[in-house]
């Protein structure tokens, strides 16, 4: 067996697009994706399950029907399953998201915003 270690910016160096998470890595059902992020997202629950964002590069916000967080490189916040939340970066970010395999980024939102699911780099 072969050991490496997975390199981020190389990484984040093969795709381009905005909000399409792209699979870097699997821990039992937990994917590891990539993302860039930039504008404004669809408002969006998932009703199963916590998302984890955690920033490499630049800054975004997560929007809720109540409040809000800001996230800058070195943060992450967990999203409770359930609840509304709005992704928001005025500039291009850089963050990973952690979810169980087979999470749609738009939850049950849907829309054009929605990525195919399970890309891997």
């Amino acid at each position: 067996m072969t050991y490496k270690a997975l390199n981020m910016d190389e990484k984040f160096g093969k795709f381009a697009e905005h909000w399409s998470p792209r699979v870097i890595a699997e821990m039992n059902d937990v994917q590891f994706k990539l993302a860039k992020i930039k504008g404004e997202f669809v408002w969006h629950t998932h009703e199963e399950t916590d998302e984890v964002f955690i920033v490499f590069g630049g800054q975004m916000r997560i929007e809720f029907r109540d409040g809000v967080v800001h996230l800058k490189a070195g943060e992450m916040f967990v999203v409770p399953k359930g609840v509304e939340h709005k992704p928001v970066a005025e500039e291009e970010c850089q963050i990973m998201l952690i979810e169980p395999r087979g999470v749609v980024n738009t939850g049950e939102a849907g829309g054009t915003l929605t990525a195919d699911n399970n890309v891997w780099i």
